[in-house]
């Protein structure tokens, strides 16, 4: 029997969809064509097989995933993944927080930001900027409405450009529509 994952992990579940991915030998050439550019660039999931049965969506996604990720300029790919990270963990994704916690413990070779922030201990960990990064994507999920100018000030004070100030709201709003297509669409299994 297949045990979901509940925990917050540094270790990445496997993601099991409940909706039955397109099969790479049935796809139509508009399903391989919007699957050419995965969200990552190293294969095909199925996250990817799923998103395939819109493969008008898909194609639109996919670019804009790969824009605000993996773009040059703006945030740093270590803020990046800790702003998704700050995301997941607000909408409680466990996937996509291990993914992504995953990800900022490789770039940074360590893992002592992402167990203290999955213990919810992140201000005991995080420097400054890094915790006015965690703390915005948070109240963004949280309350976007209460977002407001004194919030991106509060980043400008830090150092941080207008440019990475929205690289922030980007990777939060992205994962804010992610995290809740992870919820609907599968279920995160432990290994």
């Amino acid at each position: 029997m297949k045990q979901i994952a509940t925990d917050f992990t540094v270790t990445v579940p496997t993601w099991n969809p409940r909706v039955t991915p397109v099969e790479m030998s049935d796809a139509t050439e508009e399903q391989l064509a919007a699957m050419k550019t995965t969200p990552s660039n190293v294969g095909i999931d199925a996250y990817t097989l799923v998103l395939a049965h819109d493969p008008q969506i898909l194609t639109y996604r996919t670019p804009l995933f790969n824009g605000i990720m993996y773009s040059a300029g703006g945030l740093s790919r270590e803020e990046t993944e800790l702003s998704a990270t700050a995301t997941s963990v607000s909408n409680k994704c466990i996937y996509c927080a291990a993914v992504h916690a995953s990800r900022f413990n490789q770039i940074t070779q360590t893992d002592n930001v992402m167990s203290a922030i999955f213990e919810g201990k992140h201000d005991d960990i995080l420097d400054k900027r890094q915790k006015s990064i965690f703390d915005f994507s948070t109240k963004l999920s949280q309350f976007p409405m209460d977002i407001s100018s004194d919030d991106a000030q509060l980043l400008s004070d830090l150092g941080l450009s207008k440019l990475e100030i929205l690289d922030v709201v980007f990777s939060s709003a992205i994962f804010g529509w992610a995290n809740r297509l992870m919820h609907v669409l599968g279920e995160p299994i432990l290994n």
